[in-house]
């Protein structure tokens, strides 16, 4: 008996302290097609960023000001696109990183809807997008703007679920590439 309480202690022990680092999370949105897909399950590194900087490609989730229906805070799903220090702009369907165009095989469409300016990201902040351009609520909008790197709550690195499509989210874009393989080789239904 004396072992049985002893292995639930070790197995709850472990689990609270996985929680501290992994926090699993379900997308509910579409704003991250083609890479990641609404109910699909992930788990985010929640200590990313007390060890290592912001990358540009990573796949962040992020507190908002905006509110759910609920009147809960609304989180978002994004990829990071400027760091600081970066200079972007978008005009006429293009992204431009530090005055080159931006190459971006893991977004949905080719063209990036809406115009920024030029600006140099701050120190503490950065720029977000949507892999799925036409409809994500990124940085391009005034409700969403710049984000605080301290109000990330985590960086995406592993799809759970679906399981045709389990394993390491890449930050260049080279998990969708291997979505889009596996969609093109399912069997029609």
């Amino acid at each position: 008996m004396k072992e049985w309480i002893r292995d639930i202690l070790i197995a709850v022990a472990v689990a609270v302290i996985i929680m501290q680092f992994i926090k699993p999370t379900i997308v509910k949105e579409h704003s991250m097609e083609p890479t990641l897909y609404e109910n699909n399950y992930i788990f985010l590194s929640k200590q990313q960023y007390r060890f290592s900087d912001v990358k540009q490609g990573q796949i962040v989730v992020f507190r908002s000001d905006m509110e759910t229906e609920n009147g809960e805070e609304k989180l978002l799903i994004k990829r990071i696109i400027g760091v600081p220090g970066d200079r972007l702009a978008i005009s006429d369907g293009n992204v431009y990183l530090n005055g080159e165009p931006f190459a971006e095989d893991y977004t949905k469409e080719a063209f990036t809807t809406g115009h920024v300016e030029e600006m140099e990201i701050p120190e503490g902040k950065v720029f977000v997008m949507g892999d799925n351009r036409q409809n994500s609520l990124d940085s391009r909008d005034g409700r969403v703007g710049l984000v605080n790197v301290d109000q990330i709550m985590g960086m995406a690195f592993f799809r759970v679920f679906p399981f045709s499509q389990f394993g390491l989210l890449l930050p260049d874009g080279a998990d969708a590439q291997r979505s889009e393989v596996a969609e093109s080789t399912d069997p029609a239904p």
